[in-house]
């Protein structure tokens, strides 16, 4: 039995959850949430004890795959609508800089022209310092997604450290030439 799989999602006071056979809707606070469990998954929502449940048909491989991630899913809803899920992204170089213009991102790292990314249409973006993006969405992929696309424009090269890069993270950096002797 799958261990993430067989744990109940315990759902909070102020968030509303709906079953319409696999359909699942999360509405809280910060908005509403909507996901098309697999087939295969069972999902069941006990209104007296707030648990939403999901049981798998047998052990078979595939089932066992996706009866935790169903269930992550679930609690990803489940977790975005009470609290955003956020991502950092430092944009690191001399000259490198992100502002905002309207509901796109500007980038401007390096590039003749300044690379523009529309921002979707369930994320909120805003650009407090000209080195640091900050991306938060009630939807974990949505946020994960488009902080992925703006690191890709330019990811942090090894020898100076210059690019996007997400808040923390380690670039690992290579001697140049000058040090090889």
């Amino acid at each position: 039995m799958s261990r993430i799989g067989k744990q109940p999602v315990v759902v909070p006071k102020n968030v509303e959850v709906t079953l319409k056979g696999n359909h699942i809707t999360v509405k809280g606070p910060q908005g509403t949430l909507e996901m098309d469990a697999h087939p295969n998954m069972k999902v069941t929502y006990a209104a007296d004890s707030r648990e939403v449940t999901v049981e798998r048909p047998n052990d078979n491989r595939d089932n066992r795959a996706l009866h935790g991630l169903t269930r992550n899913l679930i609690n990803n809803m489940v977790s975005g609508v009470v609290n955003l899920y956020e991502k950092r992204l430092e944009v690191v170089g001399v000259g490198y800089q992100a502002t905002m213009k309207g509901k796109a991102i500007s980038l401007q790292v390096g590039f003749a022209n300044a690379i523009v990314l529309p921002v979707p249409p369930n994320v909120s973006c805003e650009c407090p310092s000209a080195t640091l993006v900050v991306i938060k969405s009630t939807d974990k992929q949505a946020a994960g997604q488009f902080a992925a696309d703006i690191r890709r424009v330019r990811p942090p090269e090894p020898y100076k450290g210059k690019g996007i890069r997400y808040s923390g993270e380690k670039i690992r950096r290579k001697a140049g030439k000058a040090f090889a002797k």
